[in-house]
């Protein structure tokens, strides 16, 4: 009996399991923490989500306030995204390293909106300058008021 089971051991050691070897395999880069290309954040039925913006040539903080009025693409309105970012008098954006502060007319804005701006701006800092954008703050000035200043976690954990 002991013999009739080696003989079935071997067998299957010998039989392999039916894969084929084949050389060995790139995976790749490996991941590298935070990636730090453009991101726009646009607004979702489960909160706030990021779209890759690596076609625009970023030069100023401004252009991302005016990207973001602009909406998603064709492409991602089909997702289900669209903006809530609608400043209707002027606007300024000033940053020096990590803090950013958006001052615009007097107007109310939804929180979706903020965080749409916050996101972004971030993400524009951090593209401008390498600063971490989970560590960039923004402000928002509204008229007398002022809102902030923010991190884009505060808005991507309220999904």
């Amino acid at each position: 009996m002991r013999r009739a089971l080696t003989a079935v051991a071997a067998l299957a050691v010998l039989a392999g399991c039916g894969v084929a070897p084949t050389g060995v395999q790139g995976g790749g880069e490996p991941p590298t923490g935070i990636d730090n290309g453009m991101r726009l954040y646009f607004v979702s039925d489960s909160g706030l989500r990021g779209v890759p913006r690596q076609d625009h040539d970023l030069r100023d903080l401004n252009g991302i306030v005016k990207l973001l009025m602009a909406g998603p693409t064709p492409d991602e309105q089909r997702t289900g995204l669209s903006t809530l970012v609608r400043i209707t008098g002027t606007f300024r954006v000033s940053s020096r390293k990590d803090r950013v502060t958006l001052r615009i007319a007097d107007q109310d804005l939804a929180t979706s909106a903020q965080g749409q701006l916050v996101c972004s701006l971030a993400r524009g800092q951090a593209v401008l300058t390498g600063a971490r954008p989970d560590r960039v703050e923004v402000t928002i000035d509204i008229g007398e008021r002022s809102a902030g200043p923010y991190r884009c976690p505060q808005f991507l954990n309220q999904g």
